[in-house]
């Protein structure tokens, strides 16, 4: 569940923006950094599901010198009165140079779902991840997830740049950054079927649930989608104040569906998040 789960806790192991002072904030250390993070609905590689799913998040990392680095992150959808927790993750990574400009990370995490869960990938609840950055007057990035559940199995393929620009400082400790970024998200969509199936499943019981509304037998139509095709364009602009500990960030991302996408090919969707970062 890299994108929902994890972006954020994988940011938290690659940042670099906060505020430093002297020329030691390259030198590698030990770190536990926490956060917690708004999002007005829940994003899958630019796609969301059916309905709006606004949700709160907890995450914490724990990085040790070598790069290796440990997550966990709890999420609570905002519309769900049936759980204090509508999924969990835990995760085990490491980052490393390749050279002095060049980064690799590949990493291992675990979600846990309730059954009949709203969330698109819900079938698919782990995730095996590697990446390569290049960091130069831009950073570009490619990134591959290998997804995988129970049944059905998925591939992502990620390429994408940004760029950090400095907007100034209230003080010498402080910061205040502009990183748009750009990426294109190419993979498969097995995942569909089954969210489909558990979309319709949740709906009957709805339906039998609630007086005066007939409940009907759910019936498949979907089928499998095992070609690799383009899933969606992206675009990201997140506002950040950094200081030497801690990193307040308001995001909007808007993301335009490849032709192919089974979510909704060719429409737009938008994002918005609000997260607090501390790293001890």
């Amino acid at each position: 569940m890299r994108v929902i789960l994890t972006l954020s806790i994988m940011w938290m192991c690659s940042m670099s923006a906060f505020a430093q002072t002297d020329s030691t904030a390259e030198e590698k250390r030990t770190t536990f950094t926490v956060g917690a993070t708004y999002v007005n609905n829940a994003d899958y590689y630019g796609q969301k599901s059916e309905g709006t799913m606004a949700y709160v998040a907890a995450s914490g990392t724990l990085k040790l010198k070598p790069g290796l680095y440990f997550t966990g992150t709890g999420i609570r959808l905002l519309n769900d009165s049936n759980a204090v927790v509508s999924a969990s993750a835990a995760g085990i990574g490491w980052q490393f140079n390749l050279g002095k400009k060049l980064t690799a990370d590949v990493s291992y995490s675990h979600t846990f779902y309730p059954s009949r869960s709203p969330f698109l990938q819900a079938s698919n609840p782990d995730n095996f991840s590697a990446s390569l950055s290049y960091a130069y007057w831009m950073t570009t990035s490619v990134n591959a997830d290998y997804m995988m559940g129970k049944q059905d199995h998925d591939i992502f393929l990620t390429l994408g740049t940004e760029k950090m620009i400095s907007l100034g400082s209230f003080s010498p400790k402080d910061l205040i950054t502009l990183t748009p970024a750009i990426n294109v998200t190419a993979g498969t969509q097995r995942f569909y079927e089954t969210y489909v199936t558990e979309k319709r499943l949740r709906d009957s019981v709805l339906d039998v649930l609630l007086p005066g509304l007939p409940g009907t037998e759910p019936t498949i139509t979907t089928k499998t989608n095992t070609s690799f095709d383009l899933i969606s364009y992206n675009l990201k602009v997140p506002l950040a104040y950094n200081r030497d500990h801690f990193v307040i960030e308001a995001a909007y991302q808007l993301s335009v569906l490849g032709k192919k996408a089974q979510t909704g090919a060719g429409t737009a969707n938008s994002f918005f998040s609000f997260s607090f970062y501390y790293q001890f």
